[in-house]
């Protein structure tokens, strides 16, 4: 489906719409979700939690979104967390240098290529301004992506806005190691907001200066990173994986990868394995999956190994995920800078060490606005075109809606009974009065809800009502005291519609 399809739906339902929109000169990469917008947005981090963070054993923690200047020393992000960028000297609009010359020549451009490489390849590839089509530019410099914020009335506190969700994680791991009963591998995760003062924010969610992260750090011995007992559990689950030999993805089983060295170890298989199951959770197709392995001059200066998990989308191949082996590199920098001894001791093992760190860094707003578009569809129904959101019901914004046919012979207040009844059973529901019930259903189906109950005339005769499908538009007779465990079953996959 078109970007513009997806954000004009985004805006004509508030499901997700520039920050300080009223204002003029507003800055632009600041996002906020609308009602549904976040119900879904809520429901793709408990699914996250759910298929990953409670079903793995992890631990869950709510860090600080400002820390201290030191912590981004040790981290490596004050002296490397930065883009190179040039401005057009016609119209004075600054870019991503990397970025123009990806966009003209359809490659990747590594992020370790200096300035100058940068400028030699503008030139070469004779790269214009998006913006006025100019091709004269100032230097390639180096602009970093920090927020800094002075903390207290004197100022003398530099502080930064995190650019990432997981330094919290590695600086609460010390505690959470001593005082939660766990031993290794240990897994902390962490869902929030992240703040990178990007140069040119651009395709709405994709990439923007404020956006949420669903971060999970696994800590290990590294000297056991192929004890992993859950692993034939993953064996024989297929991975599409794209190697730097590869020039597209291919299906091959975990056990196959580690065992060829194309992915080095059975954590790292086994946790990629779990990240795929889970994105297909959220309606993904597999064949539009890929694992693709990144080269030395495309790794994060702290990864070992890195595999970016990708969508294929009408704008491309978008990453959700990144999946780097981090090594000790975080708790090394960490115990270095603040002079703490981070190493740990594992039980009948006598000699301390400094765990290492394998990383699941997935965006959310990014896997919502990848989860929208390929959710979103349009289709032929006679002489009307039919608009409707093919969301899996796990993550769409309510569950069912429930339509009175009509306001009066006891129908509304019949319909707000049952309204009350799934509401106790814990299940999301709309409720709508007003319009033909067509036009009820179209609202409903063009935001994603999977399922309606229709009280009618019949109800009030047998206590029957109408169950409708968004997918197939079929519908169905079905008591209205069974709703609560038949809609329970078919949000949890237990039946079909078809077989009711």
């Amino acid at each position: 489906m078109p970007k513009e399809d997806l954000v004009n739906l985004a805006l004509r339902r508030s499901l997700f719409y520039s920050a300080a929109e009223i204002y003029a000169g507003s800055p632009s990469g600041f996002w906020e979700f609308g009602p549904v917008g976040e119900k879904i947005r809520r429901k793709i981090i408990d699914l996250w939690r759910k298929e990953l963070v409670e079903r793995e054993g992890f631990l869950e923690i709510f860090g600080a979104q400002i820390l201290p200047e030191a912590v981004f020393k040790a981290s490596g992000h004050l002296a490397s967390f930065a883009d190179p960028i040039v401005q057009c000297k016609k119209c004075n609009a600054t870019h991503r240098a990397d970025q123009l010359i990806a966009e003209k020549t359809n490659g990747i451009v590594p992020e370790s290529m200096s300035t100058e490489e940068l400028a030699k390849l503008i030139k070469q590839h004779d790269v214009q301004c998006p913006k006025c089509k100019g091709k004269d530019f100032t230097e390639v410099r180096k602009f970093n992506m920090m927020m800094k914020v002075d903390i207290g009335a004197t100022g003398q506190q530099p502080c930064y806005l995190r650019p990432e969700t997981c330094q919290s994680i590695f600086l609460d791991f010390p505690r959470l190691f001593k005082t939660m009963r766990v031993q290794l591998p240990l897994g902390i995760a962490q869902s929030g907001s992240s703040f990178r003062n990007e140069i040119a924010p651009r395709n709405t969610l994709l990439r923007a200066r404020e956006f949420g992260q669903m971060e999970i750090e696994v800590f290990f011995n590294p000297k056991k990173i192929n004890e992993v007992p859950r692993f034939s559990e993953v064996e024989n689950y297929k991975l599409n994986l794209q190697t730097l030999k590869d020039k597209s993805p291919r299906a091959m089983n975990c056990k196959e990868a580690v065992e060829k060295k194309i992915i080095s170890a059975k954590l790292i298989a086994y946790y990629l394995a779990r990240a795929q199951q889970c994105w297909h959770a959220f309606g993904i197709p597999i064949e539009k999956m890929r694992f693709r392995q990144l080269a030395d001059d495309e790794k994060a200066f702290y990864s070992r190994e890195s595999w970016d998990f990708e969508v294929e989308t009408e704008l491309g191949w978008v990453e959700l995920i990144a999946c780097n082996y981090r090594t000790d590199y975080d708790l090394a920098g960490h115990a270095k800078e603040s002079k703490q001894d981070l190493k740990v001791k594992e039980e009948g093992c006598e000699e301390a060490f400094i765990p290492h760190v394998f990383e699941l860094s997935a965006g959310i707003d990014r896997t919502l606005f990848v989860a929208l578009s390929l959710a979103l569809k349009t289709e032929k129904r006679g002489p009307e075109e039919r608009t409707f959101m093919e969301l899996p019901p796990r993550i769409a914004p309510y569950l069912v809606g429930v339509f009175p046919l009509m306001k009066k012979d006891g129908m509304l207040e019949k319909a707000q009974e049952i309204e009350e009844e799934l509401v106790s059973y814990g299940l999301d529901v709309f409720f709508d009065e007003v319009g033909s019930i067509g036009k009820r259903y179209a609202r409903v189906d063009e935001v994603g809800v999977p399922f309606a109950v229709t009280v009618d005339y019949d109800t009030m005769k047998d206590g029957t009502v109408t169950l409708r499908e968004r997918d197939s538009m079929e519908q169905k007779r079905v008591k209205a005291a069974e709703l609560p465990l038949l809609l329970w079953k078919l949000q949890n996959n237990k039946i079909k519609f078809k077989d009711i």
